[in-house]
């Protein structure tokens, strides 16, 4: 197989750590970003010194819009070639319980979060005669937990799609999930504030990005793995203390 792939929302934190981990594994890369433009510029230029050989791209297209998103799969291909791996990282997280969710609110959790993974799955289908998909949802999934409903919703619906594309492009497409928990610390926030949140959870101690990357080296390797959530959260999922 060879190794071109995309990282929606590439330029920060998830996304640009899975960037600079693909990129040691030899991969070429689609940068995607909507708003940072320099920091997805500043890693491209940093992986193309490092890694020479290789070839690293930025792409701009805003998620919440259908019209970006139906073109963001074709603009890849047009500059890096044909896509052998769609890793659907960008999302927003937004605070609100379900009797405080706007309907713009929720329609733009929907269509970042799910509605563009959707379409960008089926786009990434038509291109590619053998390939990997990596969705990126959440441990809340598990719960009913209210505080961030169009979200949380959002991310439950991406695993479903997950498992119903699985299944529509095997044998040739593998689909799979991944579900981080702590991982880094909020948008503002600070370590300490991330140990504090993952005091309840079984492992007592934030995961950071690592999980994740071994995560995706494994749904990488492993090639009858497909329909598959694999956990990133210290044992979130099974309940707090």
């Amino acid at each position: 197989m060879e190794k071109n792939a995309i990282i929606t929302g590439a330029s920060k934190r998830i996304g640009k750590a899975i960037a600079n981990h693909l990129a040691t594994k030899g991969w070429n890369l689609v940068l995607h970003y909507n708003q940072s433009g320099k920091e997805a510029t500043d890693l491209q230029n940093k992986l193309s010194l490092k890694y020479p050989h290789q070839n690293f791209v930025t792409v701009k297209a805003n998620l919440g819009e259908t019209k970006d998103t139906n073109e963001l799969i074709i603009s890849s291909v047009n500059e890096i070639g044909t896509l052998n791996m769609l890793v659907n990282n960008a999302s927003i997280f937004e605070e609100s319980d379900i009797k405080a969710t706007t309907s713009e609110l929720f329609e733009r959790n929907i269509q970042i979060n799910f509605s563009s993974p959707f379409f960008l799955i089926q786009n990434f289908a038509k291109q590619t005669q053998n390939g990997v998909i990596i969705n990126i949802v959440d441990t809340r999934i598990t719960t009913n937990q209210n505080s961030h409903a169009a979200y949380t919703l959002s991310k439950k619906a991406l695993w479903e799609l997950t498992k119903m594309a699985a299944f529509e492009y095997s044998p040739n497409i593998r689909v799979n999930a991944i579900a981080p928990g702590v991982t880094l610390p909020p948008p503002g926030g600070s370590e300490n504030d991330l140990w504090q949140m993952a005091e309840k959870i079984p492992m007592q101690k934030p995961g950071g990005i690592d999980p994740i990357l071994k995560s995706i080296d494994y749904i990488i390797e492993n090639n009858h793995l497909t329909g598959q959530l694999l956990f990133c959260d210290g044992g979130e999922n099974i309940g707090k203390r």
